[in-house]
């Protein structure tokens, strides 16, 4: 029988960060094994690798991620990543809404008893929305019957209800949409309180907007393929529309108008754009084209 020569030790070049080491196989044939050390820690082999880079770590270097271990400077850079963008996420145009009606409150307290007067009027009076007020020329009313509040039950329910909506919605849509949204329904929401209100009858509150923001999340989760009747949100509205029936003294004309608004107007933002393949300015533009006849049909209303 002929006997071969042991076949010769693999030659190949270790990689960086790797000790050569020779094992012996029987028959005196040695081969020439590649043990990673930490890019760190040179002095410390290990068999693990950056998810991201592919460099070794040993466990002093090791960061647990949902996608595998990570060294210590992918690890920061996906941080400082998700910080950014956990910062756009906010809802910080809701966080900015809750803030002014909140402030708007307090000065409607102060000026209720007697500190601050505007025009001889308190500030809830002065800001609420009618049609006397508006056919004296006062059009801002539209907007500013929104960011006041007839008493703290009213201010606390409705910012209650925009902080859940709004940190559901913002960061959905984004800012820009939202905002849209937001005062399209509270314009719409003031028409439909001037159309059935009494002339003389003052109306106050962001109960309109909220409501256009209910009606603009059930569009937007529909569009996304989600159940609003299973999110509890299809539940939410329809409790709230019976209580705007039921209870004596609440706006119906500003609820339901309210509605209308932001119901239309998530409906022109995102069906158009979806349906048609058109530019992102043409739903924007027709969303803020509603909220100019909103302030048409309330003029119209108050000067009728």
């Amino acid at each position: 029988m002929l006997e071969r020569d042991a076949p010769p030790a693999d030659r190949r070049p270790t990689p960086a960060g790797s000790v050569p080491r020779t094992a012996e196989r029987p028959g005196n044939a040695s081969i020439v094994l590649s043990v990673a050390t930490c890019y760190r820690h040179p002095d410390r082999e290990t068999g693990v690798s950056c998810s991201n880079c592919g460099r070794p770590i040993c466990p002093d270097c090791m960061t647990t991620t949902s996608v595998g271990m990570r060294c210590p400077e992918c690890a920061r850079e996906r941080t400082q990543v998700r910080t950014v963008q956990s910062l756009e996420r906010q809802p910080t145009l809701t966080y900015a809404l809750i803030g002014v009606n909140v402030l708007v409150a307090v000065a409607a307290y102060l000026s209720a008893g007697g500190g601050v007067s505007f025009g001889g009027q308190d500030l809830r009076t002065a800001l609420a929305v009618s049609q006397v007020g508006i056919a004296q020329g006062e059009v801002w009313r539209l907007v500013t019957a929104g960011f006041v509040h007839a008493g703290t039950l009213h201010l606390v329910f409705n910012m209650f209800a925009l902080y859940v909506l709004g940190g559901l919605l913002e960061p959905a849509i984004g800012r820009l949409r939202f905002a849209l949204i937001y005062f399209v329904s509270l314009l719409a929401g003031s028409f439909g309180a001037l159309l059935l209100t009494a002339p003389n009858v003052p109306t106050v509150g962001a109960s309109g907007a909220v409501f256009g923001m209910m009606g603009a999340a059930i569009v937007v989760m529909r569009n996304r393929g989600i159940n609003p009747m299973e999110s509890g949100l299809g539940l939410w509205l329809g409790l709230n529309l019976a209580i705007t029936f039921l209870i004596p003294g609440i706006s119906i004309g500003g609820h339901i108008g309210g509605l209308a608004g932001g119901t239309l107007a998530a409906l022109l933002m995102f069906e158009l754009g979806d349906r048609f393949r058109v530019p992102a300015i043409v739903p924007a533009a027709a969303v803020a084209l509603l909220g100019g006849l909103a302030v048409v049909g309330s003029l119209a209303v108050s000067f009728a």
